[in-house]
């Protein structure tokens, strides 16, 4: 009997050991099935549910703050199908959980996360983006890399409906609302995080406006000033008080603090050693700024940063993983 109770947590060990096996095996699995056209996102995603991020470049190791990004959201919304867009993965790449790549492996190993690879052919169809996509040529765009991106999200949140969130936005708490914008400014919308659900109108005529305002060369006619636009066209820019959220129609105009309590101006902020208290008691994920950024700064392990706190709490495996490695 007591050799029983002491084998128990031994026996526990190779339990955990071996589900996480399986999971890491049968999602890296599935992700090789999408790559060889015998599944595509519409077998998997599942309408209404899913949280959508994606990497626009060929990159196939995403940064810590993107993994962090993905990992974040698994762990706030357990209920919920993640799903992480990657540009680089192809027909012909190799994938294992003995991969030098970290981070494929690691988000893989989430139950709730499912990698899959971004075809803007794919995406784009039977929207008021296909046209457009058909003509311009990405060699030519100044930002393509963030245009696509513009457009893949619309694209990706009309026709299977959710959140889409931008790939330096950590999750603290889920988003109560389902059909949503965010202010940035009280006079302006961000696209950085918007959700609706499937086939809503609104995201169908900012699809026809990006195409028919057009300008590649200016940067965010196509993201934030998009929808600042197009809010301001169709209900006004409405007004916000403290930490109240407004409404446009039949959805909600979300409080710059839920996802901007630090403006891009003072970004470095998170990279350093400060105690936040109660600054994001209004917060329901924090952007950071990854674009003013530029590399420049990075979550050290030790050094007691901001960032470093949110990525031990918000994604753990990440830092564990990643950063102290």
């Amino acid at each position: 009997m007591k050799l029983w109770i002491l084998c128990l947590p031994l026996f526990f060990l190779i339990f955990i050991c071996s589900a996480v096996y399986w999971m890491k095996t049968e999602s890296l699995r599935t992700l090789h099935r999408f790559l060889n056209r015998q599944f595509t996102a519409e077998d998997i995603i599942k309408s209404n549910t899913g949280i959508f991020f994606a990497e626009t470049t060929e990159k196939l190791e995403p940064s810590p703050l993107a993994v962090c990004a993905v990992e974040s959201a698994a762990q706030t919304y357990p209920n919920r199908s993640v799903y992480f867009f990657m540009k680089g993965l192809t027909k012909d790449l190799t994938v294992t959980e003995n991969s030098f790549y970290k981070a494929i492996p690691l988000l893989s190993s989430i139950a709730n996360v499912h990698i899959l690879p971004l075809d803007f052919e794919d995406v784009f169809k039977d929207t008021p983006l296909y046209p457009w996509y058909q003509k311009v040529n990405p060699a030519q765009e100044k930002f393509w890399t963030h245009v696509s991106s513009d457009g893949f999200r619309l694209a990706v949140v009309w026709k299977y409906g959710g959140i889409y969130m931008d790939t330096d936005m950590i999750s603290l708490r889920p988003i109560p609302e389902v059909d949503f914008l965010a202010l940035e400014t009280t006079k302006s919308c961000n696209n950085a995080a918007f959700g609706f659900q499937r086939h809503f109108q609104f995201l169908w005529d900012c699809m026809e406006d990006f195409v028919k305002n057009y300008r590649g060369e200016i940067w965010g006619q196509q993201g934030p000033r998009l929808l600042t636009r197009m809010v301001e066209r169709q209900y006004g820019m409405p007004v916000v008080k403290g930490t109240e959220d407004a409404t446009c129609g039949d959805f909600f105009i979300l409080n710059p603090q839920r996802f901007y309590p630090i403006p891009y101006p003072a970004w470095e902020r998170y990279f350093q050693v400060w105690n936040p208290s109660d600054t994001f008691k209004s917060s329901y994920a924090l952007h950071l700024w990854n674009f003013m950024n530029k590399g420049k700064k990075k979550v050290i392990a030790g050094s007691n940063s901001l960032t470093e706190n949110l990525f031990i709490k918000y994604c753990p495996y990440t830092y564990q993983f990643i950063v102290r490695h």
